[in-house]
């Protein structure tokens, strides 16, 4: 049943606009910060839409019965690691404040299901080792621009506490990356083992 909703093109049509709705919201959520930015590192900023969007463009293929495995493999590693780490951001403001705004709240509930939903579609990427290691590049390498060059997202409340922010990132990356991993590469390797 499970298997069958995930898989229904109405409800692959739904998430679709769900998530490209959100890539939207995400990526007007960083215009500020995206004013200011120096162009180089422009790609680099918006973590959380460019997530999803890489989610997006495998939801777009994944209706019509393709794969992007290099997207796919990315939308996994990314989807998890900043939906976790929005989760994180907001429960520390929240112990800093002693309060969240609603909006706050929002994030918390989407960026939980951005999380959820990427590890859900697992069985259906056709990942393999190559594009694991293009994706943590992409992963490691985006975590050297935010915390080195200091393209981090905005948590004013939490600004003091930057490098330990960074140290967690970058094990939060490592840990995307090895469950990325773990469901696609080693998963298919033990099925074929079986087989």
């Amino acid at each position: 049943m499970f298997k069958f909703i995930l898989t229904d093109k109405r409800f692959l049509i739904l998430l679709f606009i769900i998530n490209l709705c959100g890539t939207i919201y995400g990526y007007m959520w960083y215009e500020s910060q995206l004013a200011v930015t120096p162009p180089k590192f422009l790609i680099f900023v918006p973590d959380s839409p460019t997530a999803s969007l890489f989610f997006t463009i495998f939801l777009l293929f994944f209706i019509f019965k393709k794969n992007v495995p290099y997207i796919e493999a990315l939308g996994m590693i990314t989807l998890f690691k900043y939906g976790i780490w929005a989760v994180v951001m907001n429960l520390l403001t929240l112990i800093m404040n002693g309060s969240l705004s609603p909006a706050g709240y929002m994030l918390m509930a989407s960026h939980a299901a951005m999380a959820i939903q990427g590890l859900l579609y697992a069985p259906y990427y056709k990942i393999k080792l190559r594009h694991i290691a293009v994706a943590a590049v992409w992963t490691l390498h985006n975590d050297v621009i935010d915390y080195v060059f200091g393209m981090m997202p905005r948590y004013s409340s939490l600004s003091e506490y930057m490098n330990q922010i960074g140290y967690f990132t970058f094990w939060l990356s490592i840990l995307s990356i090895w469950i990325a991993y773990y469901l696609t590469v080693r998963n298919n390797r033990d099925i074929q083992s079986i087989k």
